[in-house]
């Protein structure tokens, strides 16, 4: 009997822009408009299909409730929380209903995050020596890079649901991205993989797992650009690791987040000052 084949489910967005000048050149990092940060980040879910079935019964309760069928964002006209959940957008009651049901989910969360104050000074100086620009795809993909480098190993099947970046389909460029990420696993640890390996840009209101991510995300964000916690500490437990790639107070290669190192507003302090 052939052994039963093993699947495994991410779900990748980002959170932040990738806005470093304004028209005259000049730096506008942490601006009106422009993050301080931008990251990706990636959920490991489980079981899809019940993660699915319960956010949508959870927006069709919402959606009937006396208490929200009127606010804006529900009215199916606005394409917003009654086509898919998206915590900026959506009413801060409904907000922490969302929440709540996510805490319930068996899922694991990876970040990648970079300070958009450090790339902006490097990429001013580039230009004026070299005449080099910034590309915004390289700084994504690098991170898509990050984010996957130890998890592309350990199932037979891995199926990647990426939110679509604006109008442009990357397709190829994400997966030279995931290619990378699997070599370097396999330049480190002589550790080869044979994984199938699939690529599905799509829109979070067509993958309850984007709703996901797009969350959790949103959490880490309030951390980092507004020292807001409040949502991220529920959470914390689901996230296995957080890579500040430019906090480099302690180690060269950034500050990692996890078990042994949880992340705090404390120790965020320093990076944020940036």
């Amino acid at each position: 009997m052939s052994a039963e084949i093993k699947f495994r489910h991410y779900f990748v967005d980002e959170a932040g822009d990738l806005t470093f000048f304004d028209k005259k050149g000049r730096i506008i990092v942490g601006q009106p408009g422009a993050s301080k940060f931008f990251m990706v980040g990636v959920a490991q879910i489980s079981d899809p299909e019940q993660v699915t079935w319960e956010l949508n019964a959870l927006r069709s309760s919402l959606m009937t409730h006396p208490r929200f069928k009127n606010i804006p964002s529900m009215q199916p006209e606005a394409k917003k929380t009654a086509i898919t959940f998206h915590a900026k957008n959506d009413h801060p009651e409904i907000r922490e209903k969302v929440f709540d049901l996510m805490q319930s989910f068996d899922i694991k969360v990876l970040v990648a995050i970079c300070s958009k104050a450090d790339m902006a000074e490097s990429a001013k100086a580039n230009f004026k020596s070299l005449g080099t620009k910034l590309h915004q795809n390289a700084i994504y993909d690098d991170l898509i890079t990050q984010v996957f480098k130890n998890l592309l190993h350990k199932a037979d099947v891995i199926r990647i649901a990426i939110a679509r970046r604006g109008k442009a389909v990357r397709e190829e460029a994400l997966e030279e991205a995931i290619n990378q990420a699997q070599k370097n696993f396999e330049s480190q640890w002589k550790i080869g993989s044979n994984s199938s390996i699939i690529i599905e840009p799509t829109y979070p209101s067509e993958v309850a797992g984007l709703q996901v991510i797009d969350y959790y995300l949103w959490a880490v964000q309030r951390c980092y650009e507004r020292d807001d916690d409040q949502f991220f500490l529920p959470l914390a437990n689901k996230y296995r690791l957080i890579m500040d790639l430019d906090d480099k107070r302690n180690k060269p290669y950034g500050e990692w987040y996890g078990d042994r190192n949880p992340l705090t507003l404390e120790k965020l302090k320093g990076a944020r000052s940036k």
